[in-house]
């Protein structure tokens, strides 16, 4: 990010180097974005994004890399996150731009890396041994190893086999000194539907323990694509802190030959001979063949080298339903939020994503005009079928006349608009997000104080008299009542009804609230009453709310008009 012209060209250089995203303005985002654990480097003063970050600063070992780049690119500070990366990612765009990477940690003005700082596909088994272990050898003293390593001699560091400073390097548990597990072994699963998290747990952790292995060496749990949407392997994933990655029965049916206890019973049931085996043989080879619990299997595989867990199968897709609110920033909940920042993608109609234009970054976005609310929801699931994560961008409450319904309806169905086996089993998450209703009435007062409903005058869905039924309903039940899609260029009568149908029920002077554009620039929220209410001012960008009978119209001081319904406390204060 940057936050002057003058650095507009070296961010943009950043940019095409670390692939990353330029933020012209990050004294919003930057907070965000460090909570969140994303890396930042700020064309600026490093003063600037001191300022900006020092009430989050607290545990070091779980800050992401933040760096300050000069302005002309020539001097770049790692500032957070030395030893997670800042320090590499330094010395890289020194190395591109042409600059100095200012690096400050004793580590790393001797070596190309801290021992605290294996590459990626290690883990420490003890961060203060490696502390130790960089004292030592920062004092003269030489690495002995034992297993495979070569990024040490790489980085710099003496390896000797009289060295006294002892590194271990494997996938086992326990070993001497610095204990450096690599990121080599899968456990390949399988079970039953609906199976017990705990049961799957428990067989993965007694089939390393009694095989001597470290669950910290685990790169995935891996098993077949049918279960993709089995709760007890995505339970466990999150369990053991790794991945949960899923291969078709056609992958897996490839390691056949190399299986030790084939099942033709499985075969039937999969289209392959085994799942927990075929599965862990993916890694390279099989270290522990299946072990069984009463519902569950588990086999250990191990790779030659630590796995890049994204090119091993894929992932079993997720799709995010996400309600944006009405518009404006300040509105959006943080569930939302976080669940865009995290998609790889973004479905939705062409203005909902416009919305939300601020917080673009790496997501790719998929447009669609209004009115094609089938096909998108069925691309967001199918593209999550691919193993991304997806968030379906919804305005307002996604639960609330949006698209939520639809992607359970298209979940449900059968025969031909069936959705893919894989789509069919992708996770779905939702979140809500604040409605045209509750803004509209939380900016007119507390029109929505006590029952109310909500009724869309659309009838491209709804069939009319279905419609006019439900407005005698709720105008006799007396309930406030918030219309949506009041009104369009085609259909103009309804609304106009629905005034009739009310003012039958209710006085003229009864409050209703008009909210047009609620949360965006331009919005214009009023109140008028029932009887001066004149339907051809609404659109279908506007919302109306009608109050019941016992709403309230209060003028204040300041000259605005507000509209609440009152629940009865001035009855209970008199009992």
């Amino acid at each position: 990010m940057t936050f002057s012209s003058a650095g507009a060209a070296t961010a943009n250089a950043i940019a095409a180097i670390t692939g990353s995203t330029v933020i012209a303005d990050g004294k919003t985002a930057l907070p965000r974005l460090f909570a969140s654990g994303t890396p930042i480097i700020g064309v600026c003063a490093a003063g600037i994004l001191i300022r900006l970050l020092a009430d989050l600063i607290s545990d070091k070992h779980d800050e992401p890399p933040v760096l300050a780049v000069s302005a002309d690119g020539t001097h770049i500070v790692p500032l957070l996150g030395g030893h997670h990366g800042a320090n590499q990612l330094a010395r890289h765009l020194a190395s591109a731009l042409g600059g100095t990477a200012a690096l400050t940690t004793a580590s790393d003005a001797r070596f190309s890396r801290g021992l605290d700082e294996p590459p990626e596909g290690y883990v420490i088994a003890d961060p203060l041994a490696a502390k130790s272990a960089m004292i030592s050898v920062l004092e003269g003293e030489a690495i002995t190893l034992t297993g495979d390593a070569p990024w040490l001699a790489a980085a710099g560091y003496p390896v000797s086999q009289s060295g006294t400073v002892a590194i271990t390097i494997t996938e086992k548990n326990g070993g001497a000194g610095l204990v450096i597990h690599p990121k080599i072994l899968i456990a390949g699963v399988g079970c039953e539907r609906g199976t017990d998290p705990s049961e799957l747990i428990g067989l993965i952790e007694k089939t390393l323990a009694t095989a001597g292995l470290t669950p910290l060496s685990l790169a995935a749990i891996a098993s077949i694509d049918l279960k993709a949407d089995e709760a007890a392997l995505h339970t466990a994933a999150t369990h053991f802190g790794v991945p949960l990655r899923v291969f078709s029965a056609a992958d897996l049916n490839a390691e056949s030959d190399r299986l030790v206890t084939p099942s033709a019973i499985v075969a039937a049931e999969t289209g392959t001979p085994g799942v927990s085996e075929a599965a862990a043989l993916k890694a390279g080879v099989l270290l522990v063949p299946k072990q069984k619990s009463k519902r569950a299997t588990c086999a250990i595989g191990k790779a030659p080298s630590p796995i890049t867990v994204e090119q091993f199968g894929r992932a079993p897709g997720q799709l995010h339903i996400v309600g944006i609110g009405p518009g404006e920033a300040i509105s959006r909940t943080a569930s939302a939020v976080s669940a865009l920042d995290a998609a790889s993608d973004w479905v939705g109609y062409g203005l909902y994503l416009d919305l939300i234009a601020d917080l673009h970054d790496h997501q790719h976005q998929h447009r669609f005009p209004l009115g094609d609310e089938e096909p998108r929801v069925r691309h967001a699931l199918e593209l999550a079928a691919t193993g991304k994560i997806v968030a379906l961008v919804c305005s307002g409450d996604a639960q609330i006349y949006a698209m939520a319904a639809l992607v359970y309806e298209l979940l449900d169905v059968t025969g031909a608009r069936a959705l893919s086996d894989a789509a069919c089993r992708v996770g779905v998450a939702s979140h809500p997000g604040i409605s045209a209703l509750q803004s509209a009435s939380a900016t007119a007062g507390a029109l929505l104080g006590h029952d109310f409903c909500a009724i869309s005058l659309s009838d491209l869905l709804t069939p009319r008299e279905d419609i006019i039924k439900r407005l005698h309903a709720a105008a006799e039940g007396d309930f406030v009542t918030a219309f949506y899609n009041p009104r369009s260029k085609r259909r103009t009568d309804l609304i106009e009804l629905a005034k009739a149908i009310y003012l039958d029920h209710r006085p003229s002077d009864t409050p209703v609230v008009i909210g047009t554009s609620v949360g965006r620039p331009e919005e214009n929220v009023r109140v008028t009453t029932l009887g001066t209410f004149d339907p051809s001012e609404v659109d279908m960008l506007t919302i109306v709310l009608f109050g019941a009978s016992t709403s309230r119209a209060l003028k204040r001081g300041n000259g605005q008009t507000y509209a609440y319904t009152p629940r009865g406390y001035e009855r209970k204060s008199q009992s």
